[in-house]
C-alpha cells in the first residue's frame, strides 16, 4: 500500500513557489487548514493566486497571507467576510475575482475531474456573467465557466491514515473534497494520522491517491476565528419576526429549505421537529438544528452557511459544497427564503451589490435565487429615506431575472400569479391606502 510522507508545516510551505496558484480549503475558518497557511506567512513566497470561498479572516488562515502581501489575486465567493480583504481589493492592492459559490465549486471539481469547463444558469444576465460565453441550452440562458486547478492545493481533514485516505468531520468537508483532487500538488493538514487500514473504507471521503503529503497539526478554538462559540442573538423587532412567521407559513411537512442571512434566519426559531422541515445550508449539511444550548462551538459542532455553529436533528447528513450547490441546481432544494435590496415587477431581484461599493461577496445568492423550486423574498418595504424597494424595474445589480414567487415585507405580501406582481395580503396594522403610497411598482390587487 501507498505511503504517502509525512513533513513538518515549515517544509510543506517550502513546497510553494512564487508566482503559484494556491487553493486554500475551508469555510470561513471550519477546515481550514490555518497552520499550513500560517507557515507560508512566514516565508518569503510571493505573487500567489490564492482561490477559496473567502480569504480567511482578519490575521487569520489566508488573511494573514493577504496582510504580509504576499497575494497579488484573490478568486472567490465572499470577501465581504474579511475586512482586509475588501480594503486590498478597493484600494487595488489585489487583483480579484468573484464567483458564485456553487460556480467556485464546481469550477473546481471540474478541474479535479479534468473537464475543460461547463455551462451553468447561474449568473445568467447579471454583473457576474459579463464577457462569459453563453448559450441558451433547453430554453434557458447558461453561462461558461472554466475549470478551475492549482499548483498547490492546502486542506483540511480531520483523520489520515498512512496511505493518505482521509476522513473530513462535520461542515469541514466544504471545498476541501474538491481542491483534493485540482491541484499538481495536495497537502493534507489533519487532527490525525493512523495505521493503514484504521479507517473503515466506507468512510473514506477523499481516496490516497490524490494526497501527496501529510502533516498532523492540532486545531485549537484560537484557529476557528468567529465560529468558535455562538454569539448571543440581538433583540428581534416585531416586524422582522412578523415577517419571518409569514414567510414560515409558506412550508410545509417535508420541505427541503434552506435559509438566507438577515430576516430568513428567524425562521429556523419557528421551526420544530415536528413540523418536519428539513433545513439546507449550502456549506454541506441536511437536518440543520437549533444553536447549542451550551454555547459550544465549531470544536464540538457544525456550522451553517453563516458560520454560525448548529446542531444536527436526526437522520441528519453532511457532504462538501460542490454536492450541496448540486442539489440547489438540480432542483432538490423545495424552497429558498432570502434577503432582498429590490424585487420588480417582472419578478427580478437585487440582493448582493450596491452601485459604488465593491462587488466583493455574492455567496450562493445566484445559485439559489435560480436553483430553489420555490423563492420567497422577505425585505423592508422601504429604505429609511421612504425609497420603495418594490420597484418598476431593479436598478441594482440582479441576483436573477423572474425568479421571485413571494415577497414578504413588513407592509405587505405579493405573489406573482401570471407573471403579474400581485397584491395578495396585508400585514398586522397596515392599509391598503399606505401600500399604495409607499410602492413604487404598479401592482394587482388581489385581497382576500
Amino acid at each position: 500500500m501507498k505511503q504517502v510522507p509525512q513533513i513538518t508545516v515549515e517544509a510543506a510551505a517550502a513546497l510553494v513557489k512564487d508566482g503559484d496558484v494556491l487553493l486554500g480549503g475551508g469555510f470561513g475558518m471550519t477546515g481550514n487548514p490555518v497552520h499550513l497557511l500560517h507557515a507560508l506567512a512566514k516565508t518569503q513566497t510571493k505573487n500567489l493566486t490564492f482561490i477559496g470561498n473567502n480569504v480567511g479572516e482578519p490575521n487569520l488562515g489566508g488573511g494573514k497571507l493577504l496582510l504580509n502581501g504576499q497575494i497579488s489575486k484573490m478568486i472567490g465567493s465572499f470577501f465581504t467576510s474579511n475586512p482586509d480583504a475588501v480594503k486590498a481589493a478597493q484600494s487595488g492592492q489585489v487583483e480579484y475575482e468573484l464567483l458564485p459559490q456553487g460556480t467556485l465549486a464546481e469550477a473546481i471539481r471540474a478541474g479535479g475531474a479534468g473537464i475543460g469547463g461547463f455551462y451553468t444558469p447561474t449568473s445568467a444576465g447579471t454583473l457576474i456573467a459579463k464577457g462569459r460565453d453563453t448559450k441558451i441550452i433547453n430554453g434557458q440562458e447558461q453561462v461558461f465557466i472554466e475549470g478551475i486547478r492549482g499548483n498547490v492545493a492546502f486542506i483540511r481533514a480531520w483523520k489520515a491514515d498512512t496511505a493518505g485516505n482521509l476522513t473530513y468531520r462535520m461542515t469541514e468537508q466544504n471545498f476541501n473534497r474538491a481542491m483534493a483532487t485540482a491541484a499538481d500538488l495536495v497537502i493534507a493538514e489533519v487532527e490525525e494520522i493512523v495505521p493503514v487500514g484504521e479507517i473503515d473504507p466506507n468512510f473514506i471521503h477523499t481516496p490516497g491517491c490524490f494526497v501527496d503529503y501529510l502533516v498532523e497539526a492540532k486545531v485549537s478554538l484560537e484557529d476557528l476565528g468567529s465560529s468558535a462559540s455562538v454569539n448571543k442573538g440581538k433583540k428581534v423587532s416585531e416586524s422582522r419576526m412578523q415577517m419571518a412567521k409569514r414567510a414560515f407559513a409558506e412550508l410545509k411537512n417535508g420541505d427541503v429549505v434552506n435559509l438566507g442571512i438577515g430576516i430568513p434566519t428567524l425562521v429556523a426559531d419557528l421551526i420544530k421537529p415536528e413540523d418536519g422541515i428539513i433545513l439546507h445550508t449550502e456549506n454541506g449539511m441536511l437536518g440543520v438544528g437549533p444553536a447549542p444550548e451550551d454555547g459550544g462551538g465549531a470544536m464540538d459542532y457544525p456550522v451553517n452557511a453563516g458560520k454560525i455553529p448548529v446542531t444536527a436533528l436526526k437522520g441528519s447528513s453532511y457532504f462538501d459544497s460542490a454536492d450541496s450547490f448540486a442539489m440547489i441546481r438540480g432542483g432538490h432544494v423545495d424552497v429558498a427564503i432570502m434577503g432582498g435590496l429590490e424585487v420588480d415587477e417582472k419578478g427580478n431581484l437585487a440582493n448582493w451589490a450596491v452601485p459604488g461599493k465593491p462587488l466583493l461577496g455574492v455567496g450562493g445568492a445566484m445559485d439559489l435565487a435560480s436553483g430553489a423550486k420555490k423563492l420567497i423574498i422577505t425585505l423592508t418595504h422601504a429604505d429609511p429615506d421612504g425609497t420603495s424597494k418594490v420597484v418598476p424595474t431593479c436598478t441594482l445589480p440582479l441576483t436573477a431575472e423572474g425568479v421571485v414567487d413571494l415577497v414578504i415585507t413588513d407592509l405587505a405580501v405579493f405573489a406573482y400569479p401570471e407573471g403579474k406582481l400581485t397584491l395578495i395580503e396585508l400585514m398586522p396594522n397596515v392599509t391598503i391606502e399606505e401600500v399604495r403610497a409607499k410602492t413604487a411598482a404598479q401592482f394587482i390587487e388581489k385581497l382576500s
